[in-house]
């Protein structure tokens, strides 16, 4: 019996701290959290209701998905990401949409082109009202359909780590080089690519809109 209580405890408390970690981690998707900015244990622990155990574990996972850095004595910061880590981040995500879109482009059904199709029109809408918090929500959701349509588990898998280590920069980067209007035509020449189902000409357009993106990132980085 005190095993079994023993083993319970040990669930619950993994139960929770994953529940933690993935507010914490959605508080600096959203930006609510800054990069470069420290992790306030009390204040989570406090305002969360639990101890500062489970806290401490869910910024130890969010460490190993490279959102987080820690520092001795210090604590746990949101990572700041050079030129550099961005650089080769939007390489290997260029490399991988490509993989995505020729995977995809060979089964995509008539309904997943209208979804896509859908999310085109509601970026373009966001981006008419000037709502960039939409945008980008959209945004995030027409390449995580994609990359999930393609039904490759390991390719999501790598996938969505990148795609939460852009986030860290990639914010600024969508409103360079012709902002949210360039980003969403390059969109549609993905959903237009796609829909020839012709996997060269997809997984092309897809890696031409990441490393578009690359440059835009490039250019934020000067203006700072």
């Amino acid at each position: 019996m005190t095993q079994t209580r023993e083993t319970l405890h040990v669930l619950r408390s993994q139960s929770l701290s994953s529940v933690i970690q993935n507010e914490i981690e959605q508080r600096i998707l959203s930006g609510a959290i800054a990069a470069g900015s420290r992790i306030n244990e009390n204040g989570l622990a406090s305002e969360l209701g639990v101890s500062r155990g489970p806290i401490r574990e869910a910024c130890r996972g969010l460490v190993e998905m490279g959102l987080l850095t820690v520092i001795v004595n210090r604590g746990f910061f949101v990572r700041e990401v050079t030129c550099k880590d961005a650089i080769d981040v939007y390489d290997v995500r260029a490399s991988l949409m490509r993989l995505a879109g020729e995977t995809l482009a060979r089964r995509i059904t008539d309904a997943q082109l209208d979804l896509l199709d859908r999310l085109v029109a509601d970026m373009d809408a966001a981006e008419g009202s000037n709502d960039f918090e939409s945008f980008y929500d959209l945004n995030r959701e027409f390449h995580d359909r994609i990359v999930d349509f393609a039904e490759n588990d390991r390719l999501r898998a790598l996938c969505d780590g990148l795609v939460k280590e852009l986030h860290l920069y990639r914010r600024r980067s969508l409103l360079q080089g012709g902002g949210l209007s360039v980003s969403n035509r390059e969109h549609k020449e993905i959903v237009d690519a796609l829909r020839t189902r012709d996997p060269a000409r997809a997984g092309g357009a897809l890696e031409k809109h990441i490393l578009a993106g690359k440059g835009r990132f490039l250019a934020a980085a000067e203006l700072e």
